[in-house]
């Protein structure tokens, strides 16, 4: 394995440089006869948009991995320095990066997946819907993600529903803008196809955030597999002892999130040798 960091700006913003830790498969041709491109995982932890949560961040990365899908972890832009769109901006810089080396790191330029959680979900949904709007659009599509993989993802802005904090973190006073990132309306045909997991026990994101987001998907024709786990807090990640700040967030029925992802992106992107 390889691990490298990049900055994804030439200076930083507001005090802050956001970053992109690269987790490489070394040599293709290990696995088989001849290299091929593999498909690759951009990691958006959660946080509310205040922080990026570490256990969110390399473990899941290291679980693709293990599975032979080059993984990559987005230190993004947070409040109170910054708001929308500057997390938004580090996504899509993210995205252009990833596929600017892509053959050089062995990866498909065309299979490359947004996975968030929580406040991260929300970032990788924007990234799903946003990229052929401005002001993020770009002339070549350099910047569209290919799939999504939303963990109990923070997704709509309407009241009993929203996570408050995390839409007071990234659209401030904006009554506007916070009407706008309620991202269940922002789904169109454009729109990649997407997995969505959630608990059904989540008190902070409840789980209407990915049901108002997988009935958008619907609408649209867009694809989607959701999974709707009876038992479970918010912010699992993992589910299992690695993860897990207490034994209340240990979940064994959750932890078979990452390998129905990993079956789903195989399917997706046709690589089912993959995780066998």
């Amino acid at each position: 394995m390889q691990y490298k960091e990049f900055n994804l700006r030439q200076t930083p913003v507001n005090g802050f440089m956001p970053t992109l830790k690269a987790y490489l498969i070394d040599d293709n041709s290990t696995y088989t006869q001849e290299k091929r491109l593999r498909p690759a995982v951009l990691v958006c932890p959660g946080g509310g948009y205040e922080f990026c949560s570490e256990r969110e961040a390399e473990p899941i990365a290291l679980q693709f991995m293990a599975d032979g899908i080059p993984a990559f972890v987005l230190d993004y832009s947070i409040a109170p320095a910054n708001c929308y769109p500057e997390p938004q901006n580090d996504v899509f810089s993210a995205i252009k990066l990833i596929r600017e080396n892509a053959k050089d790191w062995g990866i498909d330029p065309n299979e490359i997946a947004v996975c968030g959680f929580s406040a991260g979900g929300h970032l990788a949904a924007s990234a799903a819907v946003l990229w052929d709007e401005e002001p993020f659009k770009t002339p070549d599509g350099s910047n569209k993600p290919n799939a999504a993989i939303l963990c109990y993802p923070v997704i709509s802005s309407v009241k009993g529903v929203a996570h408050e904090g995390s839409f007071d973190a990234l659209c401030r006073d904006d009554k506007k803008l916070r009407e706008e990132m309620s991202l269940e309306n922002r789904v169109s045909e454009k729109t990649p196809p997407c997995f969505l997991w959630h608990t059904f026990e989540d008190a902070a994101v409840p789980v209407e955030n990915s049901l108002l987001f997988a009935l958008a998907l619907k609408k649209a024709g867009v694809s989607c597999e959701m999974h709707i786990f009876p038992k479970g807090q918010h912010g699992l990640s993992l589910a299992n002892s690695d993860t897990a700040p207490n034994n209340d967030m240990i979940v064994p029925r959750v932890q078979d999130w990452v390998k129905l992802a990993i079956l789903w992106i195989n399917d997706l992107f046709d690589k089912r040798s993959l995780g066998k």
